[in-house]
């Protein structure tokens, strides 16, 4: 893929992080405007992942019957309509309505993007692909709560829509004259009717399944990390709260920089076997992380280096993951990526969950979290290596 077309997708790629990380900063000065607390504004929050969600698992069949192009164009324009909406939003009920539309519409640039290099690349070349969009996704959170803070403070919560508005409109512009179609020509359309069977069909493949789950689950760990962090950090270890975006960064850069090292591995190894070495440095990671928070020790620092070594693994796992799931699905290309990315954020938000109904009011609960995920993401990989031998002996 040239460059143009990957800094394309990266835009799309960062509707998602940046939807959410970017009006954080605003929740106090929301709550304020629509004479709420900040419990009832993070039913925003719960509205956009709802949509999103939902939203993939019907653009894959879209994706597969009308091509890339013309659903991509309209999920861009529904989510730029949509953030306008949101920021002349007149009560949070309106609020919380037009984060679901944003949702759905942005959750189109997720599902089609993968799609897009799927149908352009390779293993190995999308394995490379994603590890450059994973540039983006780790850049999102380092930089859209700053952003979004000083947006807030000068110009109001509003801005920060806008500001949103005004991105994903550049993003339409740059779709409409510079992507474009990837549906392989010679490929069929799938009709909107076998959307059911597809996904039962992508249930059923125990190798896309397994590769699924050990990315999804991977990425659970780090919904568990943010979901507690917070916690931990400002509250239980007492990090001030303007230093906090610092540590949050700093394992940020972790995650993009294993993601860039990963590119280059890939030139000697395939993405398969990266992922079934990378899942076991996130185990270990993440088990010395729970050994040391049971200890509860009197410093922050012990758990800061597991913890970073954790979160960085996940720029290996997740391309690495993600390609090999996306591998020759062809003509249910689109259909396979909403999938993954239903399963990854359904599993995610699980494990979120999971660190609240377990907090004890130590780091224990986000550590043990984060160590089942690890456990689990390695036991889907070593299966899923068991599922493909098994086929690759079927075939030959």
């Amino acid at each position: 893929m040239n460059l143009r077309t990957i800094l394309i997708l990266g835009a799309l790629s960062a509707f998602g992080p940046l939807s959410i990380d970017f009006y954080l900063p605003g929740f106090p000065a929301m709550a304020l405007a629509f004479g709420t607390d900040e419990k009832h504004i993070q039913l925003t929050l719960a509205s956009y992942f709802l949509g999103l969600s939902l939203g993939q698992l019907a653009y894959g069949p879209i994706a597969d019957r009308f091509g890339r192009r013309m659903p991509l164009l309209v999920g861009v324009t529904l989510f730029t309509l949509a953030s306008l909406l949101c920021a002349f939003a007149p009560s949070l009920e309106w609020l919380i309505v037009a984060r679901f539309v944003q949702a759905l519409g942005g959750c189109s640039g997720m599902v089609i993007s993968r799609a897009m290099v799927s149908d352009k690349c390779d293993a190995v070349g999308s394995a490379k692909v994603f590890s450059q969009l994973m540039l983006v996704m780790g850049l999102a959170p380092i930089l859209a709560p700053l952003l979004g803070g000083l947006l807030v403070n000068s110009y109001g919560w509003h801005s920060i829509f806008l500001a949103l508005t005004v991105f994903s409109a550049a993003s339409l512009v740059a779709v409409a004259l510079g992507l474009p179609e990837t549906y392989p020509a010679h490929q069929p359309r799938q009709p909107l009717s076998g959307a059911l069977s597809r996904y039962i069909s992508l249930c059923r493949d125990r190798v896309y399944i397994g590769h699924a789950f050990t990315g999804g689950l991977a990425m659970a760990g780090m919904f568990s990390y943010v979901a507690g962090s917070p916690f931990v950090f400002i509250k239980l270890y007492g990090v001030p709260a303007e230093h906090y975006g610092w540590l949050f960064g700093s394992n940020a850069a972790g995650f993009i920089l294993t993601a860039q090292i990963n590119a280059r591995l890939l030139r000697k190894h395939t993405p398969g076997w990266l992922l079934s070495r990378a899942v076991w440095v996130y185990l270990g990671a993440a088990l010395t992380l729970l050994g040391l928070s049971t200890l509860h020790p009197a410093h922050l620092w012990p758990l800061l280096v597991p913890l970073f070594i954790s979160i960085a693994s996940l720029g290996c796992i997740i391309p690495n993951a993600s390609a090999c799931a996306m591998r020759g699905q062809g003509a249910r290309s689109g259909s396979a990526s909403a999938l993954l990315g239903f399963l990854q954020f359904s599993v995610a938000a699980g494990a979120a969950a999971l660190v609240g109904v377990l907090h004890d009011g130590s780091a224990v609960p986000m550590a043990l979290v984060i160590s089942l995920c690890g456990i689990s993401s390695v036991v889907a990989s070593v299966l899923t290596k068991r599922f493909q031998r098994e086929r690759d002996a079927f075939v030959g």
